[in-house]
Protein backbone atom coordinates (compact mmCIF):
# COMPACT_ATOMS: atom_id res chain seq x y z
CA UNK A 1 0.00 0.00 0.00
CA UNK A 2 1.44 3.37 -0.69
CA UNK A 3 2.00 6.12 2.13
CA UNK A 4 -0.98 8.48 3.55
CA UNK A 5 -0.77 11.76 1.09
CA UNK A 6 -2.89 14.37 -0.34
CA UNK A 7 -5.26 11.46 -1.54
CA UNK A 8 -5.25 8.38 0.35
CA UNK A 9 -6.18 8.04 4.02
CA UNK A 10 -5.80 5.27 6.30
CA UNK A 11 -8.30 4.24 9.14
CA UNK A 12 -8.55 1.33 11.90
CA UNK A 13 -11.91 1.65 12.34
CA UNK A 14 -15.47 3.35 10.84
CA UNK A 15 -16.70 6.10 12.67
CA UNK A 16 -19.43 8.55 10.85
CA UNK A 17 -16.72 11.84 11.41
CA UNK A 18 -15.23 10.25 8.42
CA UNK A 19 -17.89 11.56 6.48
CA UNK A 20 -15.88 14.43 6.75
CA UNK A 21 -12.60 13.58 4.96
CA UNK A 22 -14.98 11.96 2.00
CA UNK A 23 -16.32 15.58 1.74
CA UNK A 24 -13.34 16.83 1.88
CA UNK A 25 -11.76 14.20 -1.04
CA UNK A 26 -15.07 14.79 -3.53
CA UNK A 27 -14.45 19.08 -3.00
CA UNK A 28 -10.50 18.37 -4.32
CA UNK A 29 -9.32 15.82 -6.23
CA UNK A 30 -10.63 12.29 -4.76
CA UNK A 31 -8.88 9.57 -2.82
CA UNK A 32 -9.14 6.26 -1.35
CA UNK A 33 -10.38 5.65 2.24
CA UNK A 34 -9.53 2.35 4.10
CA UNK A 35 -10.78 1.00 6.58
CA UNK A 36 -9.30 -1.87 8.82
CA UNK A 37 -5.92 -0.73 8.09
CA UNK A 38 -3.05 1.33 10.43
CA UNK A 39 -1.05 3.83 9.88
CA UNK A 40 2.18 1.48 9.08
CA UNK A 41 -0.39 0.22 6.26
CA UNK A 42 -0.93 -3.23 7.68
CA UNK A 43 -4.40 -5.20 7.63
CA UNK A 44 -5.47 -5.42 10.92
CA UNK A 45 -9.01 -6.20 9.65
CA UNK A 46 -12.58 -5.45 10.43
CA UNK A 47 -15.18 -7.42 13.15
CA UNK A 48 -18.38 -5.67 11.20
CA UNK A 49 -17.16 -5.61 7.85
CA UNK A 50 -20.47 -6.80 6.62
CA UNK A 51 -22.53 -4.15 8.41
CA UNK A 52 -20.32 -1.58 7.26
CA UNK A 53 -21.21 -2.45 3.70
CA UNK A 54 -24.32 -1.62 3.96
CA UNK A 55 -23.87 1.42 6.73
CA UNK A 56 -21.46 3.40 4.96
CA UNK A 57 -22.67 3.41 1.33
CA UNK A 58 -26.05 4.62 2.94
CA UNK A 59 -24.23 7.42 4.75
CA UNK A 60 -22.56 8.81 2.58
CA UNK A 61 -25.56 9.17 -0.12
CA UNK A 62 -27.54 10.14 3.13
CA UNK A 63 -25.25 13.07 4.43
CA UNK A 64 -23.07 13.89 1.71
CA UNK A 65 -25.71 13.33 -1.34
CA UNK A 66 -23.31 11.10 -3.63
CA UNK A 67 -22.72 7.86 -4.57
CA UNK A 68 -19.24 6.42 -4.42
CA UNK A 69 -17.71 3.18 -4.31
CA UNK A 70 -17.48 0.94 -1.32
CA UNK A 71 -15.42 -2.39 -1.09
CA UNK A 72 -14.54 -5.23 0.05
CA UNK A 73 -11.28 -6.01 0.36
CA UNK A 74 -9.36 -9.18 2.23
CA UNK A 75 -5.81 -10.09 2.70
CA UNK A 76 -5.23 -13.52 3.90
CA UNK A 77 -8.29 -13.67 6.78
CA UNK A 78 -8.96 -10.55 7.09
CA UNK A 79 -11.50 -8.09 5.69
CA UNK A 80 -11.34 -4.45 5.30
CA UNK A 81 -12.61 -1.70 3.10
CA UNK A 82 -11.70 0.35 0.31
CA UNK A 83 -13.85 3.89 -0.50
CA UNK A 84 -12.83 5.17 -3.50
CA UNK A 85 -14.14 8.60 -3.51
CA UNK A 86 -13.88 10.51 -6.94
CA UNK A 87 -13.88 14.36 -7.46
CA UNK A 88 -17.23 15.90 -7.50
CA UNK A 89 -18.54 19.02 -9.96
CA UNK A 90 -20.51 20.56 -7.62
CA UNK A 91 -19.99 21.45 -3.91
CA UNK A 92 -20.44 18.94 -1.11
CA UNK A 93 -21.06 20.04 2.21
CA UNK A 94 -21.52 17.78 5.63
CA UNK A 95 -24.23 18.87 8.22
CA UNK A 96 -24.03 22.21 5.97
CA UNK A 97 -20.15 22.78 6.64
CA UNK A 98 -17.73 22.81 3.48
CA UNK A 99 -14.48 20.37 3.58
CA UNK A 100 -11.47 20.39 1.82
CA UNK A 101 -8.34 18.11 1.94
CA UNK A 102 -5.58 19.82 1.30
CA UNK A 103 -2.21 17.96 1.23
CA UNK A 104 -2.46 15.26 4.06
CA UNK A 105 -4.84 17.72 6.31
CA UNK A 106 -8.69 18.23 5.93
CA UNK A 107 -9.51 21.59 6.15
CA UNK A 108 -13.25 23.44 7.26
CA UNK A 109 -14.08 26.03 4.50
CA UNK A 110 -15.06 29.35 5.95
CA UNK A 111 -15.87 33.37 4.25
CA UNK A 112 -13.81 34.15 1.92
CA UNK A 113 -12.05 30.61 1.04
CA UNK A 114 -15.78 28.86 0.92
CA UNK A 115 -16.84 31.50 -1.35
CA UNK A 116 -14.22 31.58 -3.75
CA UNK A 117 -14.17 27.44 -3.90
CA UNK A 118 -18.57 27.50 -4.21
CA UNK A 119 -18.13 29.82 -7.10
CA UNK A 120 -15.19 27.51 -8.52
CA UNK A 121 -17.45 25.07 -8.42
CA UNK A 122 -20.01 26.46 -9.98
CA UNK A 123 -17.77 27.38 -12.53
CA UNK A 124 -18.01 31.19 -11.65
CA UNK A 125 -15.14 33.91 -10.29
CA UNK A 126 -15.41 36.71 -7.98
CA UNK A 127 -16.07 39.29 -11.11
CA UNK A 128 -19.68 37.32 -11.40
CA UNK A 129 -20.97 39.01 -7.90
CA UNK A 130 -23.20 42.06 -8.67
CA UNK A 131 -22.53 45.47 -7.45
CA UNK A 132 -24.60 46.28 -4.85
CA UNK A 133 -26.17 49.94 -5.58
CA UNK A 134 -24.21 50.83 -8.94
CA UNK A 135 -25.87 51.89 -11.97
CA UNK A 136 -24.96 52.29 -15.45
CA UNK A 137 -24.35 55.90 -14.17
CA UNK A 138 -21.62 54.76 -12.49
CA UNK A 139 -20.08 53.26 -15.84
CA UNK A 140 -17.19 55.68 -17.69
CA UNK A 141 -17.81 55.83 -21.26
CA UNK A 142 -14.93 56.95 -22.30
CA UNK A 143 -13.44 53.64 -20.84
CA UNK A 144 -15.81 52.12 -22.98
CA UNK A 145 -14.83 53.96 -26.10
CA UNK A 146 -11.01 53.20 -25.27
CA UNK A 147 -11.76 49.44 -24.56
CA UNK A 148 -13.65 49.56 -28.16
CA UNK A 149 -10.88 51.32 -30.23
CA UNK A 150 -8.18 48.43 -28.89
CA UNK A 151 -10.49 45.83 -29.62
CA UNK A 152 -11.00 47.30 -32.85
CA UNK A 153 -7.60 47.61 -33.57
CA UNK A 154 -6.57 44.21 -32.23
CA UNK A 155 -9.37 42.62 -34.92
CA UNK A 156 -11.51 41.19 -32.17
CA UNK A 157 -14.46 43.84 -32.66
CA UNK A 158 -15.65 45.14 -36.03
CA UNK A 159 -15.88 49.39 -36.84
CA UNK A 160 -20.04 49.56 -36.89
CA UNK A 161 -19.38 48.68 -33.39
CA UNK A 162 -18.10 51.96 -32.41
CA UNK A 163 -21.53 53.25 -31.52
CA UNK A 164 -22.77 50.50 -29.34
CA UNK A 165 -24.63 51.59 -26.32
CA UNK A 166 -23.19 51.16 -23.10
CA UNK A 167 -25.60 48.84 -21.94
CA UNK A 168 -25.47 46.61 -25.18
CA UNK A 169 -21.33 46.40 -24.60
CA UNK A 170 -21.83 45.26 -21.51
CA UNK A 171 -24.49 42.98 -21.74
CA UNK A 172 -22.56 41.43 -24.64
CA UNK A 173 -19.85 40.92 -22.63
CA UNK A 174 -21.52 39.47 -20.02
CA UNK A 175 -20.96 41.60 -17.47
CA UNK A 176 -24.66 42.11 -16.22
CA UNK A 177 -27.08 39.70 -14.68
CA UNK A 178 -29.95 38.42 -15.58
CA UNK A 179 -31.51 40.74 -13.05
CA UNK A 180 -30.25 43.81 -14.65
CA UNK A 181 -27.03 44.20 -12.02
CA UNK A 182 -23.82 45.24 -12.96
CA UNK A 183 -21.18 42.42 -11.67
CA UNK A 184 -17.74 43.64 -9.99
CA UNK A 185 -16.05 42.97 -13.55
CA UNK A 186 -18.08 45.92 -14.69
CA UNK A 187 -17.60 48.36 -12.42
CA UNK A 188 -13.45 47.41 -12.29
CA UNK A 189 -12.95 47.76 -15.54
CA UNK A 190 -15.06 50.52 -16.93
CA UNK A 191 -16.34 52.22 -13.31
CA UNK A 192 -16.00 56.50 -12.65
CA UNK A 193 -15.24 55.89 -9.43
CA UNK A 194 -13.93 52.50 -8.79
CA UNK A 195 -12.63 53.29 -5.34
CA UNK A 196 -15.20 54.03 -4.04
CA UNK A 197 -16.68 50.27 -4.40
CA UNK A 198 -12.98 48.78 -4.72
CA UNK A 199 -10.48 50.49 -2.30
CA UNK A 200 -7.52 47.84 -2.89
CA UNK A 201 -8.17 48.85 -6.95
CA UNK A 202 -4.58 50.34 -7.31
CA UNK A 203 -1.42 50.14 -8.35
CA UNK A 204 1.35 51.35 -6.51
CA UNK A 205 4.82 52.28 -7.89
CA UNK A 206 7.84 53.07 -5.92
CA UNK A 207 11.30 53.60 -6.58
CA UNK A 208 13.95 52.94 -3.40
CA UNK A 209 17.61 52.78 -3.86
CA UNK A 210 18.39 48.67 -2.41
CA UNK A 211 16.07 48.36 0.04
CA UNK A 212 12.70 49.07 1.29
CA UNK A 213 13.97 51.58 3.79
CA UNK A 214 15.04 53.93 1.27
CA UNK A 215 11.92 54.93 -0.23
CA UNK A 216 12.38 57.94 -2.91
CA UNK A 217 9.56 58.43 -4.33
CA UNK A 218 5.64 56.94 -4.70
CA UNK A 219 2.55 57.07 -7.23
CA UNK A 220 -0.30 55.79 -6.88
CA UNK A 221 -2.66 54.56 -10.00
CA UNK A 222 -6.12 54.44 -9.49
CA UNK A 223 -9.04 54.17 -11.90
CA UNK A 224 -10.96 51.73 -13.80
CA UNK A 225 -8.85 48.79 -14.91
CA UNK A 226 -9.13 48.67 -18.49
CA UNK A 227 -6.91 51.69 -18.97
CA UNK A 228 -4.74 51.04 -15.67
CA UNK A 229 -1.97 49.41 -17.67
CA UNK A 230 -1.33 52.52 -20.06
CA UNK A 231 -1.52 54.79 -17.26
CA UNK A 232 0.86 52.78 -15.13
CA UNK A 233 3.53 52.49 -18.35
CA UNK A 234 3.33 56.46 -18.98
CA UNK A 235 4.28 57.20 -15.93
CA UNK A 236 7.41 54.17 -15.44
CA UNK A 237 8.44 55.89 -18.68
CA UNK A 238 8.14 59.40 -17.61
CA UNK A 239 9.56 59.26 -14.12
CA UNK A 240 11.00 55.89 -13.25
CA UNK A 241 12.49 54.30 -16.14
CA UNK A 242 15.35 54.45 -18.41
CA UNK A 243 14.53 55.42 -22.37
CA UNK A 244 17.53 55.65 -24.49
CA UNK A 245 17.53 56.98 -27.62
CA UNK A 246 19.23 55.93 -30.78
CA UNK A 247 18.53 57.33 -34.58
CA UNK A 248 17.70 54.94 -37.30
CA UNK A 249 18.10 56.81 -40.32
CA UNK A 250 16.60 60.21 -39.68
CA UNK A 251 13.99 58.34 -37.32
CA UNK A 252 14.31 59.07 -33.55
CA UNK A 253 13.87 56.38 -31.32
CA UNK A 254 13.35 56.32 -28.17
CA UNK A 255 12.77 52.46 -26.11
CA UNK A 256 12.49 51.99 -22.42
CA UNK A 257 15.40 49.86 -21.02
CA UNK A 258 12.45 46.48 -20.43
CA UNK A 259 11.04 45.82 -23.91
CA UNK A 260 7.29 47.89 -23.22
CA UNK A 261 5.37 44.32 -24.90
CA UNK A 262 6.87 42.30 -21.89
CA UNK A 263 6.34 45.28 -19.36
CA UNK A 264 2.91 45.99 -20.61
CA UNK A 265 2.33 41.70 -20.84
CA UNK A 266 3.34 41.72 -16.62
CA UNK A 267 1.50 44.60 -15.96
CA UNK A 268 -1.72 43.05 -17.39
CA UNK A 269 -1.52 39.71 -15.55
CA UNK A 270 -1.07 41.14 -12.57
CA UNK A 271 -4.00 43.48 -12.98
CA UNK A 272 -6.27 40.35 -14.81
CA UNK A 273 -5.07 37.74 -12.07
CA UNK A 274 -5.64 40.13 -8.81
CA UNK A 275 -6.88 38.69 -6.03
CA UNK A 276 -9.33 41.95 -5.56
CA UNK A 277 -10.04 41.04 -1.70
CA UNK A 278 -6.70 42.33 -1.21
CA UNK A 279 -4.22 44.55 -1.25
CA UNK A 280 -3.54 46.55 -3.62
CA UNK A 281 -0.34 45.97 -7.10
CA UNK A 282 2.58 46.88 -5.90
CA UNK A 283 5.50 47.42 -8.35
CA UNK A 284 9.36 48.48 -6.62
CA UNK A 285 11.82 49.82 -8.41
CA UNK A 286 15.17 49.29 -7.28
CA UNK A 287 19.11 50.34 -8.23
CA UNK A 288 19.01 47.00 -9.76
CA UNK A 289 15.52 45.15 -9.48
CA UNK A 290 11.97 45.88 -10.54
CA UNK A 291 9.74 43.48 -8.43
CA UNK A 292 5.95 43.37 -9.05
CA UNK A 293 3.59 41.71 -6.55
CA UNK A 294 0.14 41.05 -7.35
CA UNK A 295 -2.66 39.19 -4.51
CA UNK A 296 -3.51 36.02 -4.65
CA UNK A 297 -1.70 32.85 -4.92
CA UNK A 298 -1.35 30.75 -8.06
CA UNK A 299 -4.23 27.85 -9.07
CA UNK A 300 -3.23 24.23 -7.58
CA UNK A 301 -2.54 22.91 -11.07
CA UNK A 302 0.16 25.80 -11.67
CA UNK A 303 3.96 26.31 -9.83
CA UNK A 304 6.05 29.36 -10.77
CA UNK A 305 8.08 27.28 -12.69
CA UNK A 306 4.97 26.30 -15.08
CA UNK A 307 4.54 30.07 -16.39
CA UNK A 308 7.59 30.37 -18.31
CA UNK A 309 6.80 26.83 -20.40
CA UNK A 310 4.05 25.87 -22.06
CA UNK A 311 0.91 25.57 -19.82
CA UNK A 312 -2.96 26.44 -20.29
CA UNK A 313 -4.98 29.24 -18.85
CA UNK A 314 -6.19 29.18 -15.61
CA UNK A 315 -8.14 32.92 -15.08
CA UNK A 316 -8.64 34.25 -11.45
CA UNK A 317 -11.26 36.69 -13.20
CA UNK A 318 -12.79 34.79 -15.99
CA UNK A 319 -15.03 38.19 -17.23
CA UNK A 320 -11.71 40.78 -16.63
CA UNK A 321 -9.62 37.75 -18.33
CA UNK A 322 -12.22 38.31 -21.17
CA UNK A 323 -12.44 41.79 -21.43
CA UNK A 324 -8.75 42.10 -22.39
CA UNK A 325 -8.70 39.85 -24.72
CA UNK A 326 -11.49 40.93 -26.66
CA UNK A 327 -9.17 44.55 -25.99
CA UNK A 328 -6.20 42.43 -27.44
CA UNK A 329 -4.22 43.34 -24.19
CA UNK A 330 -3.90 39.19 -23.48
CA UNK A 331 -3.66 35.71 -25.53
CA UNK A 332 -6.32 33.32 -23.74
CA UNK A 333 -3.97 30.41 -23.90
CA UNK A 334 -1.48 31.34 -21.27
CA UNK A 335 1.56 32.50 -24.01
CA UNK A 336 1.92 35.77 -21.55
CA UNK A 337 4.64 34.77 -19.80
CA UNK A 338 6.53 33.04 -22.52
CA UNK A 339 6.04 36.10 -25.00
CA UNK A 340 7.96 37.82 -22.07
CA UNK A 341 10.52 35.95 -21.88
CA UNK A 342 11.02 36.25 -26.00
CA UNK A 343 10.87 39.79 -25.50
CA UNK A 344 13.58 39.47 -22.85
CA UNK A 345 15.66 37.20 -25.12
CA UNK A 346 15.40 39.37 -28.07
CA UNK A 347 17.39 42.23 -26.08
CA UNK A 348 19.49 39.69 -24.32
CA UNK A 349 18.11 40.25 -20.85
CA UNK A 350 17.89 37.56 -18.53
CA UNK A 351 13.93 35.83 -17.59
CA UNK A 352 12.07 37.18 -15.00
CA UNK A 353 12.40 35.19 -11.34
CA UNK A 354 8.36 34.58 -10.78
CA UNK A 355 7.86 33.12 -7.16
CA UNK A 356 4.79 32.82 -4.62
CA UNK A 357 5.49 35.43 -1.93
CA UNK A 358 3.32 36.64 1.09
CA UNK A 359 0.05 35.49 -0.35
CA UNK A 360 0.51 36.81 -3.73
CA UNK A 361 2.70 36.60 -7.28
CA UNK A 362 5.82 37.52 -7.78
CA UNK A 363 8.16 38.84 -10.95
CA UNK A 364 11.34 39.52 -10.43
CA UNK A 365 13.52 41.07 -13.84
CA UNK A 366 16.91 42.64 -13.41
CA UNK A 367 17.80 46.11 -14.55
CA UNK A 368 20.61 47.03 -16.71
CA UNK A 369 23.46 49.40 -14.45
CA UNK A 370 22.86 53.60 -15.71
CA UNK A 371 26.55 52.67 -16.39
CA UNK A 372 26.26 50.04 -18.73
CA UNK A 373 23.50 51.64 -20.72
CA UNK A 374 25.40 54.79 -21.09
CA UNK A 375 28.30 51.89 -22.62
CA UNK A 376 26.13 50.15 -25.14
CA UNK A 377 25.72 53.53 -26.74
CA UNK A 378 28.37 54.99 -26.98
CA UNK A 379 30.14 55.68 -30.28
CA UNK A 380 26.45 55.68 -31.70
CA UNK A 381 25.77 59.52 -31.11
CA UNK A 382 22.83 58.09 -29.21
CA UNK A 383 21.95 59.86 -25.37
CA UNK A 384 20.10 58.54 -22.55
CA UNK A 385 16.80 59.90 -21.35
CA UNK A 386 14.23 59.96 -18.55
CA UNK A 387 16.20 58.88 -15.52
CA UNK A 388 13.78 59.25 -13.37
CA UNK A 389 14.35 56.09 -12.13
CA UNK A 390 16.93 57.20 -10.20
CA UNK A 391 15.56 59.88 -9.01
CA UNK A 392 11.65 59.98 -8.55
CA UNK A 393 11.56 63.05 -11.39
CA UNK A 394 10.03 63.14 -14.94
CA UNK A 395 13.30 64.47 -16.59
CA UNK A 396 12.18 65.43 -20.22
CA UNK A 397 14.28 64.75 -23.04
CA UNK A 398 18.11 66.16 -24.42
CA UNK A 399 19.06 69.97 -24.41
CA UNK A 400 21.08 71.46 -26.71
CA UNK A 401 23.75 73.99 -25.19
CA UNK A 402 24.05 77.56 -26.57
CA UNK A 403 27.54 77.18 -27.83
CA UNK A 404 27.69 74.84 -30.49
CA UNK A 405 31.70 73.80 -30.02
CA UNK A 406 31.07 73.16 -26.46
CA UNK A 407 30.02 68.58 -26.39
CA UNK A 408 28.41 67.80 -23.36
CA UNK A 409 29.38 64.18 -21.95
CA UNK A 410 26.59 61.78 -21.58
CA UNK A 411 26.19 62.18 -17.60
CA UNK A 412 26.03 65.61 -18.01
CA UNK A 413 23.24 65.98 -20.65
CA UNK A 414 21.69 63.38 -18.22
CA UNK A 415 22.02 66.27 -15.46
CA UNK A 416 20.59 68.79 -17.61
CA UNK A 417 17.55 66.97 -18.40
CA UNK A 418 17.68 66.02 -14.19
CA UNK A 419 17.59 69.80 -13.47
CA UNK A 420 14.83 71.01 -15.89
CA UNK A 421 12.22 68.71 -13.98
CA UNK A 422 13.80 69.64 -10.72
CA UNK A 423 15.58 73.04 -10.46
CA UNK A 424 15.98 72.74 -6.94
CA UNK A 425 17.56 69.53 -6.94
CA UNK A 426 20.87 68.89 -5.13
CA UNK A 427 24.65 67.79 -5.98
CA UNK A 428 24.26 64.80 -3.03
CA UNK A 429 21.16 63.87 -4.77
CA UNK A 430 22.50 63.82 -8.37
CA UNK A 431 25.40 61.78 -7.43
CA UNK A 432 23.37 59.16 -5.86
CA UNK A 433 21.09 59.11 -8.90
CA UNK A 434 24.25 58.76 -10.99
CA UNK A 435 26.14 56.65 -8.67
CA UNK A 436 28.82 58.63 -8.49
CA UNK A 437 30.67 60.90 -6.10
CA UNK A 438 29.71 64.26 -5.13
CA UNK A 439 33.28 65.65 -6.49
CA UNK A 440 32.41 64.33 -9.87
CA UNK A 441 28.69 65.88 -10.23
CA UNK A 442 30.54 69.19 -9.20
CA UNK A 443 33.28 69.30 -11.82
CA UNK A 444 31.05 68.56 -14.27
CA UNK A 445 28.73 71.33 -12.62
CA UNK A 446 31.51 73.67 -12.93
CA UNK A 447 32.05 72.99 -16.65
CA UNK A 448 28.85 73.73 -17.30
CA UNK A 449 28.44 76.41 -15.42
CA UNK A 450 31.44 78.13 -17.28
CA UNK A 451 30.11 77.05 -21.10
CA UNK A 452 26.68 78.94 -19.76
CA UNK A 453 24.55 75.97 -19.88
CA UNK A 454 23.48 76.14 -16.46
CA UNK A 455 23.66 78.47 -13.47
CA UNK A 456 23.22 78.42 -10.00
CA UNK A 457 20.60 80.75 -8.16
CA UNK A 458 20.34 81.43 -4.09
CA UNK A 459 21.87 80.09 -1.72
CA UNK A 460 23.31 76.64 -1.22
CA UNK A 461 20.64 75.10 0.43
CA UNK A 462 17.50 76.84 -0.99
CA UNK A 463 19.12 77.88 -4.42
CA UNK A 464 17.79 76.79 -8.08
CA UNK A 465 19.48 75.88 -11.10
CA UNK A 466 18.84 77.33 -14.33
CA UNK A 467 18.97 76.30 -17.37
CA UNK A 468 20.93 78.94 -19.67
CA UNK A 469 20.99 76.91 -23.20
CA UNK A 470 18.39 76.88 -25.31
CA UNK A 471 15.57 73.49 -25.24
Amino acid sequence: MLSESQNIEYKESWRDEYLKWICGFANAHGGRIYIGVNDKKEVIGLLDSKRLMEDIPNKIVNYLGIVEDVNLLTEGEKEYIEIIVTPSNMPIAYKGTYHYRSGSTKQEMKGIALQQFIMNKMGQSWDDIPVYGATLDDIDRDAIDFFLRSSIRAGRMDEEETDTSTEEVLRNLGLITVKGELKNAAVLLFGKNVGQFFPSAQFKIGRFHTDESDLIVQDIIEGNIIQMASRVVDTLRTKYLLSPIHYEGLQRVEELEIPEKALRELIYNAIAHKDYSGPAIQMRIYDYSIELWNYGLLPEELTPADLLRKHSSYPRNHNIANVFYKAGFVESWGRGYKKISEELERVNMPLPVIEENGGGVMAVIKRKLMSDVIAEHDGRNDSVANVGVNVGVNVGVNVGVKNDEQKLTDRQRIIVSIIKSNPAITVKQMSEALSVTSRTIERDLAVMQKADVIRHEGSDKSGIWVILAQV
